[in-house]
């Protein structure tokens, strides 16, 4: 009796590569079983609410764009680089979102990047111990660092009362509900998503790239600046992009810790939607998401989408 290697052998090529290409799609359907327990629980239980909460945008209370067009309807104008830009309530609120968005990922970049920095320069017995300190407020949750934040940032809280002690303040300073509060929690909730795309590039980089320029005479700034500083762009890339896409819709910091003018766009859909008004509420939730689209192809464009998850070769 032959075994199949020999059947194999003796048989045509055009039957050996038959044979080939069936078991390689035999193969990629095992793929794709072992995917479809995963698949279907995310269409049922993400893809299709999001579908149905998105659809309301157009079918509530009827078919049509008529839940777009308070967000048309311009009741004043902002000049800014030489151009009259419609304005109203609504695109404020859109407007505030991208710029606490856009403050919270510069400083969590600034923040985060001496310190994935410093992660991937000691030895990995050390950068494993000080990686749980940076994981360690994902094991609290974001509703009790907000509410501590509120504890820290009040009047009576442990700021304003060393402000005071040392001399600094004479009366307690209204540091909770401003943009500053919202600032500051976003900032440190969002630290880590900053941290452990930086530290997961800066890891990978060849370390004998900057002894050999050392070597060759060139200072430590321009080691830094010309070598290590590139290579780790598609770790900056990737920590902004998810820094600024979680801001977008940060809701629990922003109003715990923000005031009546820093409302952001995730607050509003929450209104809307305590008011029943699904359909408007629903249009906000889709603009936004075609936001968040539009700066993941805009990122993805302009560097690439292996640069900007970091996935550069040394």
């Amino acid at each position: 009796m032959t075994t199949v290697t020999s059947e194999i052998a003796q048989a045509p090529r055009a039957a050996q590569m038959a044979r080939f290409a069936r078991l390689r799609r035999l193969e990629q359907w095992r793929y794709v079983l072992l995917l479809l327990p995963a698949l279907v629980f995310l269409i049922a239980f993400y893809g299709y609410p999001v579908a149905a909460m998105l659809t309301r945008s157009f079918s509530e209370p009827g078919w049509g764009l008529q839940n777009f067009e308070p967000l048309l309807q311009a009741r004043s104008a902002l000049d800014a680089f030489g151009l009259s830009i419609p304005m109203n309530a609504y695109i404020r609120v859109f407007g505030i979102t991208l710029q606490i968005a856009l403050i919270v990922t510069v400083f969590t970049l600034l923040l985060g990047y001496p310190v994935a920095y410093a992660l991937s320069s000691v030895s990995p017995a050390r950068a494993n111990l000080l990686m749980i300190l940076v994981l360690i407020p994902f094991w609290t949750s974001i509703l009790v660092r907000s509410y501590a934040w509120m504890v820290l940032l009040g009047q009576e809280g442990i700021i304003n009362q060393a402000l005071i002690a040392t001399g600094v303040l004479a009366a307690p300073m209204q540091l909770l509900n401003t943009r500053l509060a919202v600032y500051t929690g976003m900032i440190h909730i969002l630290l880590p998503f900053m941290i452990l795309p930086l530290y997961a590039v800066m890891r990978g980089i060849d370390r004998n790239l900057l002894r050999a320029a050392g070597n060759l005479g060139a200072a430590p700034s321009a080691v830094f600046l010309r070598i290590f500083l590139p290579l780790s762009l598609p770790g900056v890339a990737a920590g902004c992009l998810l820094v600024f896409i979680l801001g977008l819709g940060f809701y629990i910091t922003p109003a715990l810790l923000g005031g009546q003018r820093d409302v952001m766009i995730s607050m509003l859909i929450q209104q809307q939607i305590s008011q029943l008004n699904w359909g408007f509420g629903a249009a906000l939730a889709l603009v936004l998401l075609l936001m968040a689209l539009a700066i993941y192809l805009l990122f993805t464009r302009l560097l690439g989408v292996e640069r900007v998850f970091g996935s550069a070769r040394a």
